[in-house]
This record gives C-alpha cells, structure tokens and sequence, in this order.
C-alpha cells in the first residue's frame, strides 16, 4: 500500500484507470510532486522524457476537479500539437470511468477554430489542453474564458521557450486569477527561462530528478565512424541489416531531413518525414500511418519529435550528433521502452571527435561499432592508439619525453623518423647506462672478496 497509488487519497476512478494502463507505482516525479500538487503548490519539476511526468499533473489535477463547475479549471499548454493531444489522449483515458463527465477539449493549430468558437459557446471545458498560440486565439475572440481557471501547467517548458512562445504563455497567465498555482516541468531549466518563472512563481517546490541511468539498460548504444563514407551510404546499410521493428532517424535541420528522406526514398526505401514545415494535418495523417505500422522508418527533427510518442521503436539512428546534447538523450530515449531491447546507433565523422567526447562526459558509454561484409562487428576503440602512444611516451624518462616534445615543436618532413631516432638513440642510452651499472657493480664484488 505504501508505494502504490491509492497513497495518494485520489478518487477510486482514477486508481481503476491507472490499474488498466499496468502502472503499478509510482515513479520518482510522482511520488515527491503529486503530494504537493494536491495541496494546490507550484512546483517547477526537472526531469526527463519517459519519468511519468503526464500522469504528475494530470491524476492530482483531475482529482481536483469539481464537474458540477461548469467552467474552465484547468489551462495546460504544450509547444506541439503532437504532445499536446498526446496528454488530452492520456487525460480522456483517466476520466473514462469518472462518475460525473470531465469535460476535457484539446485546442491545437491547424484545426477548425470556427467549429470551436462555436462548440464555446454552449459550454466551457474544465480542463484546456493545447498549444499557446490557439489557447491565444479563442481567448482573443472571448470564446475561451480561461479566467476562472486557479491552475496553469506549462509542459516542455524548455521547448516553448526554443519555438518562441512564452510570450503567448505569459499574455494567457496574465488572465488568470492572481492566487494561480502553476506546475512547470521541462527537461532542462534554461537561464532565459527564470524571469518568467519569478514573475508568476512565488517560491515553488523544485525537484531535479536525476536519471538513474541516463541510458536506458534495455538500449544498446552503438558509435560508428563514417571513415569519409556517404552518411546516407551508412544509413541505407543500417536500415538493410537484420529486421528492425520500426527505426527513428534523427537529424539536426528539416534540411536535412529532406535530404535523408529523399536519399532513402532514391534507394527504394519507403520513409514518413516530420518536421515543422510540413503542414499540420499531414502531420497528423503521417503519425497515424506510423503508429498503423505503414512505415517502418521515420526521419526527424528533435523538436517536431519531442511530443511524439510513438511506440515499439526498436532503433534509433543519430544522423548527425545534436548541437545541443540534452537532445541526445530525448533521441535516444525513444526505444528500449517498456522493458523492450533497444538499440540507439550513433555516426560520426573523425571531425565530430570532441561532440562524441562530450556525450561521454555526461556518463554515457558507447560500444565501437562498424560494418562489414553486410554484417555489423565490434571495433576497435577509437581512443586505443592514443591511448597506446601514451603509454609508450609515460615509459619513456623524463629526457627523451624532453626531447621528444623538441622533436614534435620543429615538425617538418619526416618528423615521425626522427622521433622513431629520438627513442632508439634513448634507448641506447639506457643499455649502455645499465651495463655500465652492471660492469661497475661485479668491479665492486670482485674487491671486497
């Protein structure tokens, strides 16, 4: 009883959706925020994709709901459509058995504000889930009166303030009623982001919760070299190989997504795009058609994918390395899920050695990998010669390692011969300096005898 979630005195609908979904307990987030957003405290949470952050805010928030009310009780935000009716996916699952209907609307671009303006009208929804700038929109048009609501979430915090909408966040906190309790949770905490949560947050309960592995056991992860090859050459080799369930491939620019997609596309591979350029009903047809299992590849961009959970991934290919590393784990968290095998493949060119040494020093470990004959096998570690030269040089005394970086300052052609002659010649050295040693010692034998 103690670590489940009937300790959290919500009501017995919830408990029963949350069985049927296979949650069992809670996780970390959820057993230090749930507590305190019940008590109606602002909570800034820091955590990573896949720590149950949804079901966070949305079980002690419907928990709270008063049906009877009917008006709105509740504003969360989110800086995609995708993720967006991605939590109004998971808050219709919580509510299915409520005894009273929770009237729950999701409001997203690319939808059909004049239909919604209308359904207004009639009737307010208790909880608003959707993007800030639609939220805006039907405010705008005193369609949506949010101003009752006491409670604002702002979801992928980090993200919203990337895509440019925190000012629509603050022109919809600025509605609400003064005494509003407001749950951010984002992966990281950008500095750009504090004055914002100053403004409306009066000393919040925050918790970073610290992955306890920040790869997954269940994910294998994989480093190839490219070795001046093609990356699309590599990446059609990858696809080809074994039987992958369904492969993310992630680039850094919707240009470059274009590229792959096209790249694959030429070599007779069928492949589903998602970027911020392509329209949102497409979008929303190609995602539908991925989850229907009618593509087994995805090519994307971190923020057109970081609020798309697509289920049963069983590779992930990082085209390029992310420019921002936090996005490193977002990718590579999208398989290994659920208790299933993952495998996260990683290509890099010999110029992108210190983008892979920054991963590694964020704790992650990858596995040498490289392709032939068809067939993926272990290699080498990239660091080994390194490694070995500094053996063979810490070996060395402290003079040769002196004249070794003489040698190395005046590099000129054939500079590897004269530091090969650098060490033979100290080598020499040292053989005559023992035998010396040696010859000297059976003199000093040989007088006391």
């Amino acid at each position: 009883m103690e670590h489940t979630f009937e300790r959290f005195s919500i009501q017995p609908f919830l408990i029963e959706a949350i069985n049927e979904i296979g949650f069992t307990q809670p996780t970390e987030v959820q057993e230090k925020l749930i507590p305190a957003i019940k008590k109606g405290k602002s909570v800034i949470g820091q955590s990573q994709t896949g720590s149950g952050k949804t079901h966070t805010f949305l079980l002690p928030l419907i928990d709270g709901i008063n049906p009877a009310k009917k008006e709105v009780q509740v504003v969360i935000t989110t800086p995609s459509r995708e993720l967006a009716e991605q939590i109004s996916k998971a808050a219709l699952q919580l509510v299915e058995n409520a005894p009273e209907k929770i009237n729950i609307q999701t409001y997203v671009g690319g939808t059909d504000k004049k239909r919604q303006i209308a359904k207004l009208a009639g009737t307010q929804p208790h909880i608003v889930i959707g993007t800030p700038g639609r939220i805006l929109d039907l405010m705008n048009e005193k369609a949506l009166l949010i101003y009752t609501a006491p409670v604002l979430v702002v979801d992928e915090a980090d993200m919203t303030l990337d895509m440019g909408f925190l000012e629509d966040i603050d022109k919809i906190a600025s509605k609400l009623p003064t005494e509003l309790q407001m749950l951010i949770f984002s992966a990281t905490i950008p500095n750009k982001l504090k004055p914002f949560l100053k403004k409306y947050m009066d000393n919040p309960l925050y918790e970073q919760i610290q992955p306890k592995d920040i790869i997954s056991k269940n994910i294998e992860n994989w480093l190839i070299s490219t070795k001046g090859r093609e990356r699309i050459d590599v990446i059609y080799e990858l696809l080809t190989i074994g039987q992958p369930y369904l492969v993310m491939i992630f680039a850094n620019t919707k240009v470059k997504v274009d590229e792959i997609a096209e790249g694959l596309k030429s070599r007779g591979i069928k492949v589903a795009k998602i970027h911020g350029d392509i329209p949102p009903r497409e979008r929303k047809r190609v995602m539908k058609q991925v989850q229907n299992l009618d593509y087994q590849f995805v090519v994307a961009t971190d923020l057109a994918a970081r609020g798309i959970d697509i289920d049963g991934v069983s590779h992930v290919i990082n085209a390029e390395i992310p420019r921002d590393l936090d996005f490193f784990i977002h990718r590579v968290g999208r398989t290994g899920r659920k208790d299933l095998k993952g495998t996260a493949i990683t290509l890099y060119s010999p110029s992108e050695e210190n983008l892979v040494i920054d991963i590694e020093k964020m704790g992650i470990t990858f596995e040498p990998k490289s392709i032939k004959h068809g067939e993926i096998v272990d290699t080498f570690d990239r660091k080994r010669r390194a490694q070995r030269e500094k053996k063979k040089t810490e070996s060395l005394d402290g003079e040769t390692r002196g004249m070794l970086k003489k040698a190395k300052k005046n590099i000129k052609p054939g500079y590897k011969k004269k530091m090969g002659r650098v060490i033979k010649a100290s080598n020499v050295k040292k053989r005559r300096t023992e035998r010396r040693s040696q010859a000297n010692a059976i003199k000093k034998a040989n007088k006391n005898k």
